[in-house]
């Protein structure tokens, strides 16, 4: 087990160490803008020379097919990457790129991605604004949503995923993500199936009766913040 954690503490810190530190891309700038008036100003490139596709571009061509546009599609069992924060994607980037998360098509698209490419896409995540899961056919079954809020509040969950289950940092959003991808998710987490960065969510989920995952997931996928 010790060596375990180590081991996705590990990756974790590989994960990290892709990201760029505060401020670097200002950092960055000053630097270029600096020196005096009469420095040479930087050739232009040659006409010929296509620019490089942006990550929102290259998210539109590898990435909306599956995820949607906007960061929710309609594909069955693909999570929403809406309103994901930015560490989470680059560190699920990580895990796919090294075998350590078993998807067939993801693990194909982390393959062909270099550090730079894992900073890119991550970054480009992290600016889609969360978006609404669709309007349902019929309203949340009140006693379901009831219990639901109690799983939550009795196994923790505000603790890492935040009273508005939005998340942060290395930890994902859950509020409103797909239904049957959160139910997937932590009956894997629960098993051992998916291990995860961190042993954090199987320990979290071990009291946690087989039976109530469903509902976690139902409560989750419905969850609307109370309005400020």
């Amino acid at each position: 087990m010790k060596g375990l954690r180590l081991a996705f503490t590990a990756s974790v810190l590989c994960a990290s160490a892709l990201l760029p530190g505060p401020g670097t891309a200002w950092a960055q700038q000053a630097k270029s803008g600096s020196g005096s008036s009469a420095a040479k100003a930087p050739a232009k490139p040659a006409a010929s020379t296509p620019a490089a596709p942006s990550y929102a571009q290259r998210y539109a061509q590898v990435c909306a097919a599956c995820h949607g546009a906007n960061g929710r599609g309609e594909m069955q069992g693909v999570p929403a990457l809406a309103g994901q924060p930015s560490f989470y994607a680059i560190t699920q980037l990580f895990l796919f790129r090294e075998g350590r998360r078993a998807n067939e098509a993801m693990t194909a698209v982390a393959k062909t991605m270099t550090d730079d490419d894992m900073r890119g896409f991550s970054e480009f995540i992290g600016t889609l604004a969360p978006v609404p899961a669709p309007p349902l056919a019929t309203p949340p079954d009140a006693a379901r949503m009831a219990r639901g809020k109690q799983l939550a509040t009795e196994y923790k969950c505000v603790f890492c995923h935040g009273d508005d289950f939005s998340g942060g940092q290395q930890v994902p959003r859950v509020a409103q993500q797909r239904e049957e991808y959160l139910a997937t998710t932590l009956q894997e987490f629960k098993s051992g199936k998916r291990p995860g960065y961190s042993m954090a969510m199987s320990e979290a989920l071990r009291p946690v009766p087989a039976a109530d995952l469903d509902t976690l997931a139902y409560y989750l996928a419905r969850f609307t913040p109370a309005a400020k």
